[in-house]
This record gives structure tokens, C-alpha cells and sequence, in this order.
């Protein structure tokens, strides 16, 4: 595996876990810049951050592939459709994607999102302030996760605490570090829901169906793939919903356009999606000598690709840093990444942001809470960790 010289990348040496922690955009701007694929001491790795590249090492299974043992999540979860590639990936995706399809999606989650969030902000409505990623957004992500696995019995602060164990534990080892072990007491417990779920096999189970599907994925493999849809669904969901509201609520322009034409609002999400996509980078390993770019990456190389770095390329978007609701092509953003592994619960994320910004939208006066001073931060997964924000009763 490769160990280059830091010579040759300058400001890839320059990097630390920090300075992609915080605010890493000026930072992936140079790399983009200069190095736009780069070696990253920090990282033990390449960083990819020009969309070009990116792209193709996404759709590039056979030359970067996720099935390596050091792959973050397969250490925290085991195999899943998130750690393999080729027909086992196959195997394992297509039980839980099938109906996540757009019409199923619609049809099956359009009325229980909508409820949820009618629930969730007429509560929060009388205070005139809230918290909205820890009394919104998360409870809402986790709530559809929790329908949608058929997780009966289970309460949403101990879904929580279990996806808050799983996104720990993939941020330490991206940083280097190790798992804590409570990662490992959350999976146990949710094995045993998902064992149970099984069991019960109630209708509309997403976990039962699976396991009862003609692939004859094994519980194990069910238990892995349901703790990659709550990083899907809860983690990379919440931080959509919590970025769409900081990107709109901090910039009053904006702001104006989508409350005065509300028809913009889905464009809204999706140029925070482009801004600051809540899952920032995604690994792959490379399988073979290959040149990327203008550097040779070597066999067993670790090469990361900054969704990040590739949504304000300049090449594709104009003004990259300028949060715009009316840019014609926001869409091709790589938010939910691409290829093999593009995320299928993406219209069901999409959903739940349109539907939950659009309520929050209608309190008077909806503000952010000057008392406060959010911003998005993390290495992997990307958000405010809390939004205060106010409004007029």
C-alpha cells in the first residue's frame, strides 16, 4: 500500500482531522484546486475532491471497491450492502431497496410522514423557540426508521441511542481511532429487535419481508443491513433536514424566495443537499495500479471521495460557496453518492425534509435564535449539533 511522500502533495500534508472536522470547505477548495486527488497523511489515504473523479471512482466497482476489511462500517456492523460489491451486494440490497421505489415510497410513507410531523410541530408551535434537530428532525428521522423496519416495541430514544452508538463508532475509526465499546452492546440489542421483528413478522415489516425474500439473506445479515438503513435513514436524514433549515434561516434572501413562492422549496433542498451534504465522504479501496487524475494509486490503497469537495466544484457549479434555491442545476449534486451504492432511500429522505421544512416554514416569523450561533460540523456525518431557533406565538 502506498505511503507518499508529502513533497509531492503539499496541501494534502497541510490537512488534519480537525480542519475537516470544522470547516473543511476552504480546505477541500485547495485540494480541488491544486491536488484534486491528493495524498492525506491525516487520513492514511487519498482524498478525491473534483466531481469528475469522484464520479468515476464511484461507478467503478471492479478498480474501487468497498469490500476491504478496514471499510468503517463493515468493522462496526459486519458485512452489509454498504460493505460489499458485485452480486453478494446484490444479494443483500435488493430485499431492502425494492420498496423504497419512488410510487412505493409515496404510497406507503406519504400519510404516516405527514402525520408524524403535524404531531411533532404542533407540540413544539405553543413555546415560540425550539431545538430542532434534537426535537424535530431526529425524532422524525428515527420515527420513519422505526415504521419502516417494524420495529415494534422499541422506543424512539432507544433507536436513537443505538444509531447514536453506530455513527461513534464509524466517525472514530475514520479518524483513526478505535470503536467504543458500547457500539457493541447497541448492536447486540439490536439484534435482538431485529430477531424479534422477524418473529412477529408483522405487515409492512421491511426486516420480516427481507428475511422472508427468495434471496435468503440469514439473520445476521438482516440485523447488518438494518443498521445500515438507520444510518441512512436517521443520521444522514436528520442532517438534511437540520442543514436545509440553517441554510434557509441564515440567509433571509433565500429565505424570502421559497416563502414567497413555496414551489421552490424542493429546489431549496436540494441546494443544501449540493452545500453541505450531511453523509461528507465515502471509502473505497483500490483493487488494482490505477491513474487517477495525475497520480498512480497503488493496490490496497484507501481512496476517500469528498462528496463534500465534489458538490462545490466550480467546473459544474458556478459560485460554488453561494447557497442559491434558484441554481438550475443543484440537482446534480452527489449528496446521496452514485453508482452501485447510490442511497435508494433517497426519496424517502426527500419526503420528510419537504414535508417537515414546509410546516416549520408556516410559524410566523420562523428565526434563527440570535443567542445561538449554529454551524455544521463532523468528519463523516456533517450537521449542526443543535438549531435554536424562534418564532411569534
Amino acid at each position: 500500500m502506498t505511503s507518499e511522500p508529502t513533497s509531492r502533495f503539499p496541501v494534502g500534508a497541510t490537512a488534519t482531522v480537525a480542519d475537516l472536522e470544522d470547516d473543511p470547505h476552504p480546505l477541500l477548495a485547495r485540494l480541488r484546486a491544486a491536488e484534486p486527488v491528493s495524498w492525506l497523511p491525516a487520513l492514511g489515504g487519498w482524498l478525491v475532491t473534483s466531481r469528475d473523479l469522484a464520479l468515476r471512482v464511484m461507478r467503478d466497482a471492479a478498480a474501487f471497491t468497498v469490500d476491504d476489511p478496514r471499510f468503517s462500517t463493515a468493522r462496526v456492523v459486519g458485512p452489509s450492502m454498504l460493505s460489499l460489491d458485485g452480486p453478494v451486494h446484490t444479494r443483500h440490497r435488493d430485499p431492502f431497496a425494492r420498496p423504497f421505489r419512488p410510487a412505493r415510497t409515496r404510497e406507503r410513507f406519504t400519510a404516516f410522514v405527514e402525520t408524524e410531523v403535524a404531531r411533532l410541530v404542533g407540540r413544539l408551535a405553543p413555546a415560540g423557540g425550539a431545538e430542532l434537530r434534537g426535537e424535530l428532525a431526529g425524532p422524525l428521522a428515527v420515527a420513519v426508521v422505526a415504521e419502516a423496519l417494524g420495529l415494534e416495541g422499541v422506543d424512539s430514544a432507544t433507536i436513537r441511542s443505538w444509531y447514536g452508538a453506530f455513527v461513534e463508532a464509524v466517525s472514530a475509526i475514520t479518524a483513526g481511532g478505535d470503536a467504543p465499546a458500547r457500539a457493541d452492546e447497541a448492536y447486540a440489542l439490536l439484534r435482538a429487535a431485529v430477531e424479534k421483528a422477524i418473529t412477529a413478522g408483522a405487515p409492512g415489516s421491511l426486516l420480516a419481508e427481507a428475511a422472508a425474500d427468495g434471496a435468503e439473506l440469514t439473520t445476521a445479515e438482516v440485523v447488518a443491513n438494518a443498521a445500515i438503513l438507520m444510518f441512512g435513514g436517521i443520521d444522514t436524514t436528520e442532517g438534511m433536514i437540520a442543514n436545509t433549515l440553517l441554510h434557509l434561516l441564515g440567509h433571509p434572501d433565500q429565505l424570502r424566495l421559497v416563502l414567497d413562492d413555496p414551489g421552490l422549496l424542493p429546489a431549496a433542498i436540494e441546494e443544501s443537499l449540493r452545500l453541505e451534504p450531511s453523509a461528507s465522504v465515502v471509502d473505497r479501496y483500490a483493487t488494482r495500479d490505477t491513474v487517477l487524475g495525475e497520480v498512480t494509486v497503488r493496490e490496497g490503497d484507501l481512496v476517500r471521495v469528498s462528496l463534500a469537495g465534489a458538490n462545490r466544484d466550480p467546473a459544474v457549479f458556478p459560485d460554488p460557496d453561494r447557497f442559491d434555491v434558484r441554481r438550475a442545476n443543484a440537482a446534480e449534486h452527489l449528496a446521496f453518492a452514485h453508482g452501485p451504492h447510490f442511497c435508494f432511500g433517497a426519496h424517502l429522505a426527500r419526503l420528510e425534509a419537504r414535508t417537515a421544512v414546509a410546516a416549520l416554514l408556516e410559524l410566523p416569523g420562523l428565526r434563527l435564535d440570535p443567542s445561538h450561533t449554529p454551524r455544521a460540523h463532523g468528519l463523516v456525518f456533517r450537521k449542526p449539533p443543535r438549531l435554536h431557533v424562534l418564532w411569534d406565538r
